[in-house]
């Protein structure tokens, strides 16, 4: 009877929770948002070997983020972070436009992608980071997974628009799911929070997240 009345309690009061992974190219930023938003601080920062994993909470719920390394050797250990995911926060560096560039080669190198996405084949001009997030997004693991896209460093000279990350990761070709580009500045703490504001109105808290509606965030 207590043990009922607890967990009711907790369903109508308590906190829900929700697991994270947090991916995205190597100097992106990802470790830099995860303690801002973990400490509210800005922390000196090395490349991540392996994964960081803190608990974050935002109004009643309290996010387990796993940041995980993005070095070449390390993306393709990815999916074995993506089991019982709720969420993806993909981080793109809106600054680095060479690397948005890159041609075929840099991604052969990364065999496990063969085996992740329905292509057998890929055209020359795609970015680099578009092949790691349609392989990411199409993982079994990650079917059911909602997408928020933190287009990072906005406050630099020079940086790309949430805009212009949106195209150049496909985003509006994704059918059936729910996803959300969102401006960021790590160090300032600008629109981390708005990102996860959106998390929070998922299907898992709330009924009216609409599909592919209102998904760019200036």
């Amino acid at each position: 009877m207590g043990q009922a009345f607890r967990k009711l309690f907790d369903t109508f009061f308590g906190n829900s929770e929700m697991r994270v992974v947090m991916l995205g190219l190597d100097a992106a930023g990802k470790t830099t948002i995860l303690y801002k938003l973990h400490i509210g601080e800005v922390l000196s920062t090395v490349p991540t070997i392996g994964f960081n994993v803190e608990k974050v909470q935002y109004k009643n719920v309290v996010f387990t983020v796993w940041d995980v390394g993005g070095q070449e050797k390390l993306r393709p250990l990815w999916r074995h972070y993506f089991n019982n995911t709720d969420g993806l926060i993909y981080v793109v560096d809106s600054l680095d436009r060479e690397r948005i560039g890159k041609a075929k080669q840099e991604f052969q190198v990364i065999s496990f992608i063969w085996f992740l996405t329905k292509e057998s084949s890929c055209e020359r001009g795609y970015s680099l980071g578009l092949f790691f997030f349609q392989a990411i997004i199409r993982d079994p693991f990650m079917l059911n997974s909602i997408i928020l896209v933190f287009a990072n460093k906005q406050d630099m000279k020079g940086a790309m628009t949430p805009m212009e990350v949106c195209e150049g990761l496909g985003l509006y070709d994704l059918k059936n799911r729910k996803w959300h580009i969102q401006g960021t500045c790590a160090l300032k703490g600008d629109g981390l929070y708005e990102g996860l504001d959106w998390l929070t109105r998922s299907p898992d808290f709330a009924d009216e997240l609409k599909t592919n509606g209102d998904n760019l965030q200036l």
